[in-house]
């Protein structure tokens, strides 16, 4: 099939939690044969950032790591929708694409037939209500939800007609073990800080309790302020700053243990969407202590995928567990990797994605009338 992905960036992942999963599910199904090209706007918010503080040698960083990837840029004023959807058999269209585009690609639809699903992979549907009940969604075909919370809200809402769930996944090609290196730390923390982090998490979650420990820490993410900087200063932790992740199995090997703090939107409305950080580092093999999340879904085991901690005092005795005990350490970091490769990888969500198209979306009798013609 010829894919057409509509993206906010694959070619940055600053600040851009979802480019990891973007990334993989567009590499295998490259390597499966079909013919990818994403679409991204030329100064999105992600990649202008990017630009400003790390210049053009990351994106040629990010082509090394992704060689199989086709992207290509866009300005939405001068757009040719006719011809960059020329011969799409599916497009997929993420929530981050302007309201006017998104409505565009519909009609789009219409004239050339191709299958057509819309992306959510965030907490709008929540945390933005207003601005996602006026999408115009009437022309395609589904939603790919990143939990069975998002997807509920879109067929209990009417915002869609069908909708599915799709969770992020990790690519293993790239999120995998590493032999251990020099060590530069006990334990590291990768998130961004921003709307998606209550302020009060990271001090509770990560601060505290290495201040506590009085072990060696590093923090990895963008958008911390001089406030947050300075309490991790004094706390003793060091700041790494934006950390690409290609560049995540690397620092993994270097340090004992990590910490997950779900977003705050995810945890206190959206039960079962975890973000990319536990599949990347369960993928990479660290034992890691997360703050508490309801899995509605059923994607993991708490206790033998990780440790839960529900506040400061049971973060220490997690990390102190792990860092003394390294049999408890190996069997976590053992469980949660092979959950990972049994159930989570970028291959899996892709076979769900196909098995989606077959099962539901051929079936639906405007794709059945073409599909039986030969079109896809």
């Amino acid at each position: 099939m010829r894919i057409i992905m509509f993206y906010h960036s694959v070619q940055s992942d600053w600040g851009h939690g979802n480019a990891h999963f973007l990334r993989g599910v567009a590499t295998e199904l490259t390597v499966r044969g079909h013919d990818v090209r994403v679409y991204e706007p030329k100064r999105g918010w992600s990649l202008t950032n990017l630009l400003r503080e790390h210049g053009r040698e990351a994106l040629g960083n990010f082509r090394k790591a992704y060689p199989a990837i086709k992207c290509y840029s866009y300005d939405t004023a001068t757009l040719d929708l006719g011809r960059a959807l020329e011969g799409a058999d599916l497009v997929v269209v993420n929530e981050w694409t302007p309201p006017g585009l998104v409505k565009n690609i519909g009609r789009e639809r219409e004239k050339k037939g191709f299958m057509l699903l819309y992306h959510d992979s965030h907490h709008r549907s929540v945390t933005d209500r207003k601005a996602m009940a006026s999408l115009d969604l009437g022309d395609y075909d589904g939603v790919l939800a990143q939990g069975s919370a998002i997807r509920d809200i879109y067929l209990s809402e009417g915002w869609a007609r069908r909708a599915f769930t799709w969770h992020e996944a990790a690519d293993i090609r790239v999120m995998r073990p590493l032999k251990k290196q020099e060590p530069w730390g006990d334990l590291v923390f990768i998130g961004n800080w921003g709307d998606e982090k209550s302020t009060d998490d990271i001090p509770e979650f990560l601060i505290d309790p290495v201040r506590a420990l009085d072990i060696k820490a590093r923090v990895y993410g963008v958008r911390y302020p001089a406030d947050a900087l300075a309490a991790l200063e004094e706390a003793g932790i060091e700041y790494g700053g934006w950390l690409p992740d290609f560049g995540i199995p690397n620092v993994y090997a270097r340090f004992r243990v990590t910490i997950h703090i779900p977003p705050r939107p995810y945890v206190n409305a959206l039960p079962g969407v975890p973000t990319a950080r536990p599949f990347e580092a369960l993928a990479c093999g660290i034992p890691m202590v997360s703050a508490p999340w309801d899995d509605r879904d059923g994607l993991f085991t708490p206790g033998r995928d990780y440790l839960v901690a529900g506040c400061a005092s049971e973060v220490k005795k997690c990390v102190r567990d792990i860092l003394r005990n390294p049999a408890l350490g190996s069997s976590l970091a053992a469980y949660g990797r092979r959950t990972i490769i049994e159930r989570h990888t970028c291959s899996h969500r892709v076979d769900e994605l196909l098995r989606i198209i077959d099962e539901e979306i051929l079936e639906m009798p405007r794709v059945k009338k073409r599909a039986a013609a030969g079109n896809f």
